[in-house]
């Protein structure tokens, strides 16, 4: 790209997060010329402080699970004898620079150009970005900037007693007793991570459920798992004080019953949700405000544009339908760029995005909850199986669920109609729901799905039982 093309490119995406370098990468590919501005790091909150540290420290955390459950349960004679917290963490760091590497690599070859710098509309049009000035997109702004988490009024994250999803992995050491505010994913995940590492864990959701936005029975099956896991789960409860101690803190929680807890711990988590980040962008300088939760929507969700034509949003600045999710954001990237290069490009389904806890056990959810499709008047048959109906459920003893939701057609309620929701609890159903999510995209109906054959032993084998059951061919009736 030449100079000129640098001070008046084709387009400028603000944020190098995941929206943003999709965005980038996609526009590039379509012949774009493409201008990208980052502050930060490329590749954003997901890749260096949320996705890929926390997968890999889980992952970690599977392992000395799974060193626990082979001395107690199959007789295999291993001990943890010690954790190398600092080589941990430096294969964590490693998995994180390759793929920041990886992703800065693919936007050079693709010949977009990345300003490490702060970046602030100062029209329609036109963008500040620091050390490069005043620039100019002929066909459009994307603004990518992301969000950051939610603390609560008089609470304040100093990176040791207090901290937050973004900085709770990179604390120095393992507490002994963790405090966990907040039962959504993030929670459940870091809840799940200190507990296997050792750590006395309290987790407290001020919802009646732990994944309040998930199917109830999500919910209850994944709080049974972490209860029989050591967790001490307090749904229903809300945080009413704190008082910072030298090595820790001090929480009152108030329970469903009006009691008042006190609770100490060496470290608090906060994981009480996430804003979107805008200070500093000045939207009204083109025209835009961000609503009352900092929100900037769309005027048209097809092409995600804003009421400013040529402005478009990606990711966590975007309100509910969207998800706030990587994956989603991937996907929203890719619908902007083919708009910007005048392409017909489908709107996101954002009802077909999983959703994904990675707690032990995992969730893994596409679809209507069974509440939403009541909500919404819709006749439906709901089918459910434990995982340990089956033969690998009953080899990795965590329990779980397989529940799938569809339209109900005759009066006997037999589910002729499209899958309208598949919910997973267990072992390894992150890599389970692939297949759900294009039942549910594709609007198949059981039938459909029962005529293809699950391999056995698999824990998708309950997956496909599910469904023969839902069509009226199951061996093992629910």
């Amino acid at each position: 790209m030449s100079e000129t093309d640098v001070n008046t490119p084709d387009v400028i995406v603000i944020g190098g997060g995941t929206g943003g370098y999709s965005t980038a990468l996609r526009a590039a590919s379509l012949g774009l010329r493409v201008v990208l501005a980052e502050r930060d790091l490329i590749g954003g909150t997901c890749l260096h402080r949320g996705c890929i540290p926390s997968k890999a420290m889980l992952h970690a955390a599977e392992l000395v699970d799974g060193i626990a459950e082979a001395r107690e349960r199959w007789g295999v004679k291993a001990t943890v004898d010690s954790l190398d917290w600092p080589a941990l963490v430096a294969t964590r760091d490693t998995i994180v620079a390759r793929n920041h590497q990886g992703v800065a690599g693919h936007l050079r070859t693709a010949g977009v150009r990345v300003v490490q710098g702060t970046a602030r509309l100062t029209g329609p049009r036109t963008v500040h970005i620091e050390g490069a000035g005043e620039v100019t997109a002929r066909r459009g702004i994307v603004l990518a900037t992301g969000s950051r988490p939610r603390l609560l009024p008089g609470l304040s994250a100093d990176g040791r007693r207090v901290v937050t999803s973004d900085d709770a992995l990179f604390a120095a050491g393992l507490p002994a007793s963790v405090l966990v505010l907040g039962g959504g994913a993030i929670g459940v995940e870091y809840a799940s991570f200190h507990r296997s590492m050792g750590a006395e864990v309290t987790l407290v959701e001020a919802a009646g459920r732990l994944l309040p936005l998930e199917d109830e029975d999500v919910g209850r099956h994944l709080a049974r798992g972490l209860k029989k896991r050591g967790i001490a789960v307090r749904t229903g409860s809300a945080l009413t004080g704190t008082e910072l101690l030298p090595d820790g803190i001090r929480a009152t929680v108030r329970t469903p019953k009006g009691e008042e807890l006190v609770i100490e711990a060496e470290r608090l988590l906060v994981a009480v949700g996430r804003v979107p980040v805008t200070d500093g962008l000045d939207l009204a300088a083109a025209g835009l405000a961000a609503d009352e939760r900092g929100f900037v929507a769309p005027a048209d969700w097809s092409r995600l544009e804003t009421a400013v034509q040529g402005i478009h949003v990606v990711g966590d600045l975007l309100p509910p339908p969207s998800l706030g999710l990587a994956h989603a954001s991937f996907a929203e990237g890719l619908l902007v760029a083919e708009t910007l290069a005048g392409l017909p490009s489908r709107a996101v389904d954002y009802a077909a995005v999983p959703r994904v806890t990675y707690s032990s056990p995992q969730t893994a959810s596409v679809g209507l909850t069974e509440a939403e499709a009541r909500a919404r008047g819709l006749d439906i048959t709901v089918n459910t199986m434990p995982l340990a109906a089956t033969a690998k459920g009953m080899v990795h003893g965590q329990g779980g669920m397989v529940k799938v939701i569809a339209a109900a057609d005759g009066a006997d309620g037999e589910a002729t109609g499209a899958v309208l929701g598949v919910h997973l609890v267990g072992p390894h159903v992150s890599e389970m729901i692939a297949e759900s999510q294009l039942i549910v995209g594709w609007d198949a109906e059981p039938a459909d799905v029962a005529r293809h054959i699950h391999a056995h032993p698999t824990l998708s084998e309950a997956v496909g039982e599910t469904f023969l059951t839902l069509a009226g061919r199951g061996l093992h009736q629910h």
